[in-house]
């Protein structure tokens, strides 16, 4: 333990946000130094990485849909968990060098965030893949600790804190007290299926393809809940299913909220269904200290008055939700003595 304390002085440990959509790195002490998109440029046929520009992260993610027949743009997390370990192994070797800069030649201590919800296979996974990447030693926390840490909730108080996090490709939501979860359910409905929605839409009404980076365009520009303000459009351009040929056309707030309902209504029964699960004086506390949410999903417009209706609950967005979990990160890392019990750690246990 000593000799690895010695090494974290010349070790960059980081904390990981290993999204669906998202990877975040925090280094301690510096906060949040890399940002970028889960997506690798291979070779069509291969798991070898792309070369040029090393093609992954926003490099990658220019190519998702106009790749030639000898490229393959791949998003190797699906769900929040590893769906091609080589890939994910690579994307991740990748950040670290990029963080970690040439001149460390001890691997970091990485915290890696998880779903609360994936198996031990899946753990194994993660943590298989961060040793693989040129991590000293890895630990593992869950989403909704982590996020609930990094949106500065009173976890280690004698006191329910909720936590409603929307990634990517999981919901997670969790009632926390004295520095442990109470409860907490996971569902993989989150950000991606919003996208499926919206794609579904444009073929089933429009007989439109249109493209993931198309559909996430028009989640974020008039992308809603429940009504928030004046509607407004978006013109939206992808092959005509019939024609084949290129064709543009406008849709509406009104209609992509519409298409939006089935998924923002998987996320708000799970949040239902956790409170219901709720010890009476946890249910009784939030009460008073509401619910918050976070991940990039917490900033579809209305989504917080939708779950508020719901759970009769006050229902705030965290500053800066998208990092949130990477935050968390962060102070577990400068915490790292305190915390390690309660954080998975060593490919034993698994």
């Amino acid at each position: 333990m000593l000799f690895d304390n010695l090494l974290g002085w010349f070790s960059v440990d980081m904390g990981i946000d290993l999204g669906t959509c998202n990877t975040l790195v925090c280094v301690r002490g510096e906060g949040i130094v890399l940002n970028e998109p889960s997506v690798v440029a291979v070779t069509k046929g291969t798991n070898k990485v792309l070369q040029k520009g090393n093609a992954v992260g926003w490099v990658a993610k220019e190519m998702l849909g106009k790749t030639p027949g000898s490229i393959t743009a791949i998003r190797p997390l699906k769900d929040g968990v590893i769906s091609d370990f080589e890939i994910t192994e690579a994307m991740l070797a990748y950040f670290i060098r990029k963080v970690q800069g040439r001149y460390h030649f001890v691997g970091p201590r990485v915290v890696v965030a998880v779903p609360s919800g994936i198996t031990a296979v899946e753990k194994r996974a993660v943590l298989d893949s961060a040793q693989r990447a040129g991590a000293r030693r890895v630990y593992l926390v869950e989403e909704p600790m982590a996020a609930g840490i990094g949106a500065n909730l009173p976890i280690v108080e004698p006191t329910a804190s909720m936590i409603v996090d929307i990634g990517g490709g999981t919901t997670e939501v969790a009632i926390m007290s004295l520095a442990d979860i109470a409860e907490c359910t996971s569902v993989r409905v989150a950000g991606d299926d919003m996208d499926e929605a919206i794609i579904n839409h444009m073929k089933k009404t429009y007989n439109l393809m249109a493209g993931e980076q198309t559909a996430e365009r028009i989640k974020i520009e008039i992308g809603s809940a429940a009504q928030i303000g004046e509607e407004t459009t978006i013109e939206v351009r992808g092959r005509d299913m019939i024609s084949g040929l290129p064709r543009k056309l406008v849709v509406t707030s009104e209609e992509i909220r519409d298409c939006l309902q089935e998924p923002v209504s998987a996320i708000v029964n799970t949040v239902t269904r956790t409170l219901e699960r709720a010890e009476p004086e946890l249910a009784a506390d939030l009460v008073d200290n509401g619910v918050m949410i976070a991940g990039g999903g917490s900033l579809l417009r209305g989504i917080d008055k939708v779950i508020a209706g719901a759970t009769g609950l006050d229902v705030r967005v965290a500053d800066d939700p998208m990092t949130c979990v990477a935050r968390g990160t962060s102070i577990y890392l400068e915490n790292i003595e305190e915390w390690r019990m309660s954080m998975e750690n060593d490919l034993d246990e698994l």
